[in-house]
């Protein structure tokens, strides 16, 4: 399977409309989403490509492991980060977190430290910890940042 690592922001009157323009800068916003732990099944490739959105599965499930932050004070920053690590052997399994804050050093540090405390106590030896971070200024009334791992998507039949 594919994992696709995907980060998108968006501004907008409220929380929920911002969130959404966040899923459409990232190509997931006409899914219905369902966010994920942190669990990389066996077997996965993970593509850091931003998603193309498919007409054909408008309204289908996505499932995904998400990390999504919010700003509503004019001038200030939201990062949104998701970091993973993959065993260094040929399961390709591994561990997703996910961190939101105002500073983009604070965020990947938080990822780093979760996962490293992850490893700890996991018995797979892991390979280089890999981030990705969303990162905007709030403008006007609500901003949010959003990366997320996208699974698969399914539809309803």
């Amino acid at each position: 399977m594919i994992i696709r690592i995907t980060k998108g922001t968006g501004e907008s009157k409220t929380r929920k409309s911002a969130f959404d323009h966040a899923l459409f800068d990232a190509g997931i916003s006409n899914y219905n989403i369902i966010k994920l732990s942190s669990v990389i099944p066996n077997n996965c490739d993970i593509v850091e490509e931003k998603v193309e959105p498919r007409e054909d599965e408008h309204g289908h499930r996505l499932y995904v492991v998400m990390a999504e932050g919010y700003q509503t004070q004019p001038g200030k920053k939201v990062v949104a980060g998701l970091g993973w690590v993959k065993a260094n052997h040929k399961s390709g399994r591994g561990i997703f977190i996910e961190s939101t804050g105002t500073d983009r050093v604070d965020v990947e540090r938080s990822i780093i430290e979760s996962i490293k405390s992850m490893q700890s106590y996991r018995p797979d030896e892991h390979g280089e910890i890999m981030t990705k971070l969303a990162e905007v200024e709030c403008k006007g009334d609500v901003a949010c940042a959003i990366v997320a791992a996208v699974y698969k998507s399914e539809g309803w039949e």
